[in-house]
């Protein structure tokens, strides 16, 4: 994989890995002996298994900790280990089957997850091509195998279940694709026709006709006044949506102005000045910001439960480096939804993911048991080797264990990064320890 960014552009974000490399800040000592370990196994539900399919009696537990929540963060400690994607595919399954969710959330674009609902919903197009289309350049992690497993799942249920079917959605924005800006101008043309040549000139030049890593980059590498006017075009094309009347559709002219809103979205996201350190936080606060919005869009417009799936960072309540990142998109749900969201952490002991390496090559990273003074190196020693516990339910002195910062794993897409200091009870609700991990299988590499 080419690296064509500067330092500063690739740390801006946390889904693509290389936010996640700083100096932690210092870990707080404490106890781990053995009844910080019994109070956790006392909680603790044993997982069978990461694999979908088969008996999950053993979910069961996850089901009462999840309780009514409308949208469960499902984390990731790294990027691309198959256990965390495949565990994924599972929980989804069992969801779907138990609990009532219909969507799949993903921290990838808005106009790919609508490319794949499209082919969840109706069968249109060929997945493994759309993966292959959508998922490069930062996005070429979800380009696995396992995710093909789950998108294929879904459309052979709602084959089975026309009349209710499942969903997937993204929910980022460093990617608009062409269909997005053709949907909101031909539904323009359709319902004021008058407006079709203003929203073809605020639009001029915007709509990719490259693929996602040409588009990317050149983005990037723009001038920053020529991605500011961009911003103030794609503005003006969603303020003047606003205004218009929803006329006889109310749904079709709602759907309308949130795919102009991402445009715009994309559009904002890249006229930030990436090089300056003040910008960069509240580019990354914007983005977090802007995706919690949408998650809490898309379901209250489908009505649907919403499984999300993100790295762990975006997920939970705690920014790992308050400074660089100062919100994160879990405590922008919750402020939101309220008790409705669920943060659902991972970590794990050992194992393999890849990731970039600082010459800007894919290789697979193997890592040897946690140490001691970790997180994972207590969690490892409960008496299960993969587990379940509801992190507000743990006792003493378990509970003040997990209310302070230890050094945890956070990989993202770029290796060697630092270990930071958690809290994993501020963080989230639910952690899911697995003792080991493997690398996922990469599409198309």
């Amino acid at each position: 994989m080419k690296r064509h960014r500067s330092g500063t552009v690739l740390a801006l974000l946390v889904c693509l890995g290389a936010s996640l490399v700083g100096a932690p800040p210092a870990a707080v000592a404490v106890s781990t002996d053995h009844t910080v370990v019994g109070a956790l196994e006392r909680e603790a539900h044993p997982l069978r298994t990461v694999e979908p399919g088969g008996d999950t009696t053993d979910l069961r537990a996850l089901d009462r900790m999840i309780g009514p929540a409308r949208v469960v963060g499902f984390g990731e400690a790294t990027h691309s280990s198959h256990d965390f994607f495949a565990l994924k595919d599972r929980v989804f399954r069992h969801l779907v089957e138990e609990k009532g969710f219909r969507t799949f959330a993903l921290e990838g674009s808005w106009s790919t997850g609508l490319r794949l609902n499209d082919y969840v919903l109706y069968g249109k197009g060929d997945p493994r091509r759309i993966m292959s289309e959508e998922f490069q350049s930062e996005y070429l992690w979800w380009n696995n195998t396992d995710y093909l497993k789950l998108v294929e799942w879904m459309r052979a249920y709602n084959v089975r279940h026309p009349d209710d079917p499942v969903r997937f959605m993204g929910d980022d924005f460093a990617w608009t694709g062409p269909e997005l800006y053709d949907t909101v101008t031909e539904y323009v043309a359709r319902t004021y026709p008058e407006l079709r040549a203003r929203f073809d000139a605020l639009y001029r030049g915007l709509r990719p006709t490259v693929d996602v890593e040409t588009y990317q980059v050149g983005y990037y590498t723009m001038p920053l006044a020529e991605r500011k006017e961009r911003a103030v075009r794609t503005g003006q094309a969603l303020d003047l949506l606003k205004r218009q009347s929803p006329g006889a559709d109310p749904e079709a002219y709602d759907w309308a102005v949130r795919d102009a809103a991402v445009i715009d979205q994309t559009a904002r996201w890249y006229a930030f000045d990436f090089e300056d350190p003040e910008q960069n936080a509240a580019s990354l606060l914007y983005r977090d910001s802007v995706m919690a919005d949408n998650v809490v869009w898309w379901q209250e417009h489908t009505g649907t439960k919403v499984l999300l799936s993100a790295h762990d960072a975006h997920v939970g309540y705690e920014a790992f480096d308050p400074a660089t990142y100062p919100k994160m998109q879990g405590a922008f749900l919750r402020d939101s939804l309220g008790s409705a969201y669920l943060s659902v952490g991972t970590t794990y002991d050992r194992g393999s993911f890849n990731a970039v390496d600082e010459n800007g090559k894919m290789r697979r990273w193997t890592l040897g048991p946690a140490g001691p003074n970790t997180n994972e190196g207590t969690l490892d020693r409960v008496g299960y080797r993969d587990y379940i516990v509801d992190l507000r339910k743990v006792g003493s002195p378990a509970r003040e264990w997990l209310g302070q910062k230890r050094p945890t794993r956070l990989v993202g897409t770029d290796y060697p990064s630092p270990e930071f200091d958690i809290a994993l009870g501020r963080s989230h609700d639910i952690l899911i320890h697995l003792h080991r991990v493997e690398a996922a299988r990469l599409r198309d590499r």
